[in-house]
């Protein structure tokens, strides 16, 4: 009866042993996979992105201040050659707009798709993408980053993993990025979760107007 007690008391010690590691290697169980943690850490950190220069579909060139002009800037990164994940994390963003009140887009928030692959997406084929998702190129603009050092700059500040394969293609993670008007970022968001998202945005703008 008392070596059955103690083997109890065994496997108890066992059990919570685990979950300690598993609380110390989960963030307190808010992280189960290393892209999680990141996303946790990101929003915790909240860094504030440099005023970098862009270049849009219609080729104009300007800091991305001035695109944003004191409204939160709710972002995606993207390629066009993509054939995976970035069709469905542009559609989900059309989506996201579209459910957001008119009275918001513009005046309260606007968006902005930015490609990694700065040799391919140049303005002539940002226009012919962006058409496929109903963006208008104003209120809703894709973009590359010519500076290769501001472009990876802004990628590691968001967390944001490119490489590169033999094939013209790359492997990256994707989320949907919220920036306040001081260009912090306040939130980062499942984009498989549109309604959330949209949500998520109100509740932003609410809060700050």
């Amino acid at each position: 009866m008392q070596r059955k007690y103690h083997d109890i008391i065994a496997s108890l010690l066992v059990v919570c042993f685990g979950m300690v590691v598993l609380a110390i290697g989960t963030d307190g169980f808010q992280a189960f996979t290393s892209e999680q943690a990141r996303t946790n850490q990101l929003i915790s950190e909240q860094p504030v992105i440099p005023n970098i220069m862009i270049e849009d579909s219609k080729a104009r060139l300007y800091p991305i201040d001035e695109f944003q002009e004191n409204t939160f800037l709710f972002v995606t990164f993207m390629y066009t050659n993509c054939g995976t994940v970035c069709p469905q994390l542009e559609r989900n963003m059309q989506k996201v707009y579209e459910i957001l009140p008119e009275k918001y887009i513009n005046e309260k928030v606007r968006f902005l798709s930015i490609s990694f692959d700065t040799d391919t997406d140049d303005p002539e084929t940002l226009a012919t993408y962006q058409s496929y998702f109903d963006s208008d190129g104003e209120t809703w603009r894709m973009a590359r980053i010519p500076s290769e050092i501001e472009l990876q700059q802004l990628l590691d500040q968001l967390g944001v993993i490119v490489i590169p394969d033999d094939y013209g293609n790359f492997q990256h993670n994707s989320a949907f990025y919220l920036l306040n008007e001081y260009r912090q970022l306040v939130d980062v968001m499942d984009y498989t979760k549109v309604e959330q998202a949209a949500k998520t945005i109100t509740q932003h703008i609410e809060e700050k107007f």
